[in-house]
This record gives structure tokens, C-alpha cells and sequence, in this order.
């Protein structure tokens, strides 16, 4: 049963993530995508907006728990301290699960040479590209062996959501309803989250 699994903060998880990621696993034949929240990401180590990591992880349960397409895998969180990818990945080895395929967005394509062990990651492996219709991927500024990836890159629906807008939202006082599930809503307003 082939998974794709799709790293993310999910600071909170909202329906452009959901729709796009099926949308991506459908078009490459995936049975199932698996969301993996990070605890830390290192490169928003500083970030005060972040969710603690155990609401998080609630928020993705609480977006998915009505569809078998969906799971959610708290190895990032359980284990703590920053969330590297490649740790992530032979973790995720060491358990039987091998090949592994990743879901990467196209805007973070061009910092994957900048990822822990990214030559590494290349190897052990196999990333799928999810790019916006209509956006351009300048391949000629990443290095050679990451081109390859070129053949990876899958199109997603453009969906103008984002995380940083339902926090926005929130801090402002404004409605999230149809942004994200009614039960991550509802959880961000119970936990007074984002505010």
C-alpha cells in the first residue's frame, strides 16, 4: 500500500493542505498520505507563533479522524528536539517502511540543498514536487543532482489559504470557519490559541 508522507509545522492544518496533498497522492496513485507534524523545525527555532507540538499533533487528528485516507505519525514529536528530515526518514526505515516517499512544496525545493545531509536525502528518498499551477520552478538554481527532481513535480489546485492568515485571523479576532476542519476551530478556540 504505497504512502506519501507529508512533513510540516501544520501551524494550524488547514483545508488547502488537506485538498492539495490528496489532490497529489491521487494524480501519483498513493493509497494513503501520512502527516508527520514537526516538534521543532529548525528553521523556525525562534518562532513564538508556533503551537506547542502536542496541539499540533491534536490538530492534524482532529482534521483527518473521519477519513481512512489520512493518518497522522507523531515520530518528530515524540522524539523531540529539532525535526530533521533525514532523522525522520531512517526512523521511519528502521520500522519496515522503506521505500519512502516525501511530499515537499516546490517554494521549499530550492532550500533542500540547505537540509540536513541533503545528498543523503536524495538517496534514501523519493521526493514528490507539489507545485502551483502556473508557478515557475527556476531549476537552474539548484544544483545539479537535484534536478532530477524536475520529473517529480506534480500540480496542485490553487487554494489561497495559508497558515499564517488563519493566525492572522485569530489574533484579530476574525472568523477561521471554512478555513480549516469545524474540529481544529473548535479546538483552537477552546486551547485560545494564536491569540
Amino acid at each position: 500500500m504505497p504512502v506519501l508522507y507529508f512533513g510540516g509545522t501544520f501551524n494550524p492544518i488547514h483545508h488547502a493542505h488537506l485538498i492539495c496533498a490528496r489532490a497529489v497522492a491521487e494524480k501519483r496513485q498513493f493509497d494513503r498520505v501520512v502527516l508527520l507534524p514537526s516538534a521543532q523545525p529548525p528553521h523556525k527555532s525562534d518562532d513564538t507563533r508556533l503551537a506547542p507540538p502536542a496541539d499540533r499533533l491534536e490538530m492534524c487528528h482532529l482534521a483527518t479522524f473521519a477519513s481512512p485516507f489520512f493518518g497522522v505519525d507523531d515520530t518528530e514529536i515524540s522524539r523531540g528536539g529539532p525535526s530533521y528530515t533525514i532523522d525522520t526518514v531512517r526512523q521511519l526505515q528502521r520500522s519496515g517502511n522503506d521505500p519512502i516517499h516525501w511530499l515537499i512544496g516546490a517554494d521549499m525545493l530550492l532550500y533542500l540543498p540547505m537540509w540536513r545531509q541533503p545528498l543523503d536525502l536524495l538517496r534514501e528518498v523519493q521526493f514528490v514536487v507539489m507545485a502551483r499551477p502556473r508557478f515557475a520552478i527556476d531549476w537552474s538554481q539548484l544544483p545539479a543532482e537535484y534536478r532530477r527532481l524536475e520529473s517529480q513535480v506534480v500540480d496542485a489546485p490553487l487554494i489561497d489559504i495559508s497558515a499564517s492568515d488563519i493566525r492572522r485571523r485569530i489574533n484579530r479576532g476574525l472568523s477561521i470557519d471554512y478555513l480549516t476542519p469545524p474540529a481544529v476551530c473548535d479546538y483552537i478556540r477552546t486551547r485560545g490559541l494564536y491569540r
